[in-house]
């Protein structure tokens, strides 16, 4: 079988007055990459035109194993034309018991991991909600210990948790009851950040009150791929466990085999007591969302935290089988670190050409263009030769690449080759010259 490896955009641009005529402004993606696109298969979105892009963005990780994969269509087709529940709320379902025995066979036994399962409204940012009401109704206590840089969610709980002044803004009200520190690396190489939480949270005229959790990501997705050491995570896992605190680890992005394992903190030497799972969890863009927490955090009063939609019975097929399909052994995983390291290859190879640094791990990761300017033109420019790619970061200054996991390793090679000509490109016009 030939393998398709290089886009096909268009020129075209759509008819856009039905948006402009209805849809609210606060859209954004639509703004960089003006196409309308009509279907998508594996790692290819196509446009009305006949175009076909190459996906560097995978719904913001949320497609980990691209569009459309023809093991979760073909469970999710059967499953509809066999009539099967829809919306359950959260009675039982084949669906919903199908789901929890997949994760708990799959995923928790062999990671030695004992952890409750929470149904959550279908987003992250729900997800990340009910961990911090758990957390402080567990502990009695209101402030969040949320790292600079940190993104969390929308909702008002989420957003107090995240750092993005932009996003912070548009909450109308005070965002309270969350200190956000220094995270791993922020005053550099030689501060020890988790040593300066410690010695705020001992001292009793810091001023920073006891918590009631400590939220973190391991990588850092829209706050610019910052990566967490190991011995930075234990540290805050033994800080939270010394102040009372619980810790919570925000796996919405890193999640799903995204930097290498199911869980981003697989192989650190610390245990999460609450994590927060979304994006790629359905497999193939349903909404789902979970919050996992060790059984004797359970504590909730039957409906004190609820979503309508918690019973999504269609993610819960797409689910499952993404679950058994996918992670039932090692093979993929391997795949994923393997394919990592390509990309890391490729990227430090361009950084080294043009005095720039890379960010992120396994198929997380990004070049550090050092403006949120330059990083723009470098993604335009890769958009005009069909490969769709975003950027992170406090200032935009990240490209940012989250292609699927399945993703051929001609296909991402040829997407690298784009996004190198684009870099060069844009360094030379924005210094004038091209790079030795």
């Amino acid at each position: 079988m030939t393998i398709t490896t290089h886009p096909k955009p268009t020129a075209a641009i759509p008819d856009t007055a039905i948006y402009e005529r209805r849809e609210s402004i606060v859209r954004s993606y639509a703004r960089a990459m003006p196409r309308q696109f009509n279907r998508a298969q594996g790692v290819w979105m196509h446009d009305n035109q006949g175009g076909r892009y190459l996906d560097f963005l995978s719904g913001c990780s949320t497609l980990n194993y691209g569009h459309n994969h023809p093991v979760l269509k073909s469970a999710l087709v059967d499953y509809i034309t066999g009539d099967g529940i829809t919306h359950g709320l959260d009675f039982h379902t084949d669906a919903k018991a199908d789901f929890l025995t997949a994760l708990e066979d799959v995923i928790l036994k062999p990671r030695g991991l004992d952890y409750r399962v929470m149904f959550t409204g279908p987003t992250g940012t729900n997800a990340v909600e009910a961990a911090i009401k758990l957390a402080r109704k567990i502990t009695g206590r209101e402030m969040v210990i949320a790292f600079t840089n940190g993104f969390h969610g929308m909702t008002l709980g989420a957003l107090a948790c995240t750092g993005n002044a932009t996003k912070r803004g548009g909450a109308g009200v005070p965002l309270s009851h969350v200190s956000h520190e220094p995270y791993d690396g922020y005053h550099g190489p030689d501060v020890d950040t988790a040593e300066l939480l410690e010695r705020r949270l001992s001292d009793p005229s810091s001023g920073l009150d006891a918590p009631a959790a400590i939220l973190v990501e391991t990588v850092q997705g829209e706050g610019g791929l910052n990566v967490a050491s190991p011995a930075w995570l234990r540290t805050i896992s033994e800080v939270a466990k010394r102040h009372g605190a619980l810790m919570i680890v925000d796996d919405i992005q890193a999640g799903c085999g995204r930097t290498g394992n199911f869980f981003s903190f697989e192989g650190m030497g610390f245990t999460p007591d609450i994590v927060t799972m979304a994006k790629s969890l359905s497999g193939m863009g349903l909404p789902f969302a979970l919050t996992l927490f060790r059984p004797e955090l359970d504590q909730w009063s039957p409906g004190e935290h609820n979503g309508t939609f918690r019973g999504n019975n269609h993610a819960f097929i797409t689910a499952t089988a993404a679950l058994r399909h996918f992670w039932s052994n090692d093979s993929f995983q391997q795949d994923i670190v393997r394919r990592g390291a390509l990309l890391e290859r490729r990227l430090d190879a361009m950084a080294a050409e043009h005095g720039l640094s890379t960010r992120g791990r396994g198929m997380m990761r990004g070049l550090d263009v050092g403006s949120g300017d330059t990083a723009q033109t470098i993604t335009a420019a890769c958009f005009a030769q069909g490969l769709i790619i975003e950027t992170s970061g406090a200032h935009d200054e990240i490209v940012k690449i989250l292609a699927p996991l399945t993703i051929e390793d001609a296909v991402l090679s040829a997407g690298l080759d784009i996004l190198e000509d684009s870099v060069r490109s844009a360094l030379t016009v924005t210094y004038g010259v091209a790079a030795e």
